[in-house]
């Protein structure tokens, strides 16, 4: 079968249904690109100094560094799959699951998920930007040199999404290298000021209170980590989906996986100036300014290179949020194409960046709301992985299409579109994540202090939906017709249900699937 492959400064014209096979022309180093291009920026290097704020020591911060990373890469990896199996985005792919309707909740959450870091994106890229040109050229910071600096950010991200995935991929080979190779330059930058055996508060003359703090502190600071790359599940089927089904599965997985590995980069980029802060201007770092305490302890030469990975990326994380943004609104409502619901998205998002920024001041209320996000989110992926694996990767592509045709029935409408064990297993992770959660000072669940402080919302969350759901299965099985035709893998099927799919006016004759 002959490949076109449409050219990147054209504006993507397809929504949510499956990508027609001669143009799944990407492969898995594209996904690459796209997943480190979008966490290769200021937001995840401010992610990276939390391990020191929490007073970790540079030998334990990193450990905490590496441990949240791969265990996030290793949730995060497998929700790439969907993509080139179904030629469509996750959350649709989540119909199979969840049920016709259900998949809202996996819209939702995307659409929450994508807010939420577009935000902290244009916030820390612009200040970021802003500070440095104040520092290298004297340009004032103040409102309105930061307006313009957020304003530019936003209109540049929503114009390339606009453009939509091509001209995305397009802008991201260029960003991965260009973002990578100024953060490398930090070595020489600050290379002299490093001291890699900074103690932290838990040395040796730690009274009792502050030693009892060190693994709250530890474990708090790698699931921060980890939330870096579990945020890009709702994500990875939007870009995925131009990978040809045929694909080694190993090779999409590898991809997925080596992309928040390489992130490592800008984790450490932040890690290591963190230290330097915590030594050299505390101060900045106990008023939760790192991006001020970046520019105070960076060499003169520097601002420049901090001005372009703040601009660079900026684009790539903004670029990526919004793109899933647009998509899923678009298909929550169908009447919005894809170009006009990026559009209303975008510019919602662009007033709530500035209401939220100069009005309420709620940047790191967002932070917050990001995490709690999150802590729904990762549940719902850990369903999706079981589903995929006991209906041995086959879906049913017309009746995942059902929701997004405003019709009715198919193999996964279920109990009128909704899958009760699903919905039901991951209401209870969520809602139970929700009550361990434990961020002093902006929200601490009911169950928040159960473990001297440890934030187990995530582990809580991603636990309870690995164990519900396939005992759940197990004791109320699923429709026969969910399955593909060699059955389901690891549990039994119920008697099929074989409901037509129909449009909604009730009357209407049932739907010949193409």
């Amino acid at each position: 079968m002959s490949t076109v492959t449409p050219p990147a400064a054209r504006v993507e014209q397809h929504g949510i249904e499956p990508i027609p096979a001669p143009e799944r022309t990407s492969r898995p180093r594209d996904l690459f690109r796209l997943s480190f291009g979008g966490a290769n920026t200021f937001a995840t290097v401010v992610l990276g100094s939390f391990p020191i704020i929490f007073g970790l020591s540079f030998r334990d911060a990193l450990l905490a560094t590496v441990l949240g990373l791969v265990a996030g890469a290793l949730v995060l990896a497998p929700m790439a799959v969907f993509g080139p199996t179904n030629g469509t985005n996750n959350a649709v792919s989540s119909s199979a699951h969840l049920g016709v309707h259900g998949r809202i909740v996996g819209s939702f959450l995307s659409l929450l998920t994508a807010f939420a870091f577009f935000s902290i994106s244009v916030w820390s890229s612009g200040d970021a930007l802003v500070g440095g040109a104040n520092r290298l050229v004297g340009l004032p910071n103040n409102v309105f040199t930061l307006s313009a600096a957020y304003a530019v950010f936003a209109i540049l991200i929503l114009t390339v999404c606009i453009y939509g995935y091509r001209f995305m991929l397009w802008v991201n080979k260029i960003a991965v290298v260009a973002a990578s190779a100024l953060f490398l330059l930090g070595i020489v930058a600050f290379a002299g000021a490093f001291d890699p055996s900074y103690a932290g508060i838990f040395g040796p003359g730690a009274d009792a209170e502050t030693a009892a703090l060190y693994w709250p502190s530890f474990i708090g600071a790698a699931l921060i980590v980890m939330s870096n790359p579990v945020s890009f599940g709702a994500f990875l089927g939007d870009w995925s989906r131009y990978i040809p089904a045929e694909t080694p599965k190993i090779r999409i997985l590898g991809a997925a996986f080596l992309a928040q590995m390489a992130t490592l980069v800008p984790f450490l980029f932040g890690l290591v100036t963190a230290t330097i802060i915590a030594i050299q201007a505390p101060a900045f770092l106990e008023g939760s300014d790192y991006v001020g305490g970046l520019l105070e302890i960076a060499p003169a030469w520097y601002f420049l290179p901090v001005c372009l990975i703040a601009l660079i990326g900026g684009m790539s994380t903004g670029t990526t949020a919004l793109y899933g943004t647009g998509l899923d609104f678009s298909s929550v409502f169908p009447r919005f194409s894809r170009i006009q619901a990026t559009i209303f998205i975008g510019i919602v998002a662009i007033i709530f960046i500035f209401v939220g920024r100069f009005a309420f001041n709620i940047v790191q209320s967002i932070s917050t709301f990001a995490v709690l996000i999150i802590t729904c989110t990762a549940p719902w992926m850990i369903i999706m992985m079981v589903g995929f694996v006991t209906r041995r990767g086959w879906y049913d592509s017309d009746s995942l299409q059902v929701f997004n045709r405003r019709q009715v029935g198919g193999r996964y409408w279920f109990n009128n579109g909704w899958n009760w064990r699903a919905m039901g297993v991951w209401g209870v992770s969520a809602l139970t994540g929700l009550m361990f959660v434990n961020l002093p000072d902006q929200f601490v669940g009911p169950l928040g202090n159960l473990a001297a402080g440890v934030d187990l919302s995530i582990p809580v969350s991603i636990g309870l939906a690995a164990l519900l759901y396939p005992l759940v299965l197990a004791l109320f099985p699923e429709p026969a017709d969910a399955y593909g035709p060699e059955g389901p893998r690891f549990v039994r099927a119920a008697a099929p249900k074989n409901t037509p799919i129909t449009s909604e006016d009730a009357a209407a004759e049932p739907v010949t699937a193409a």
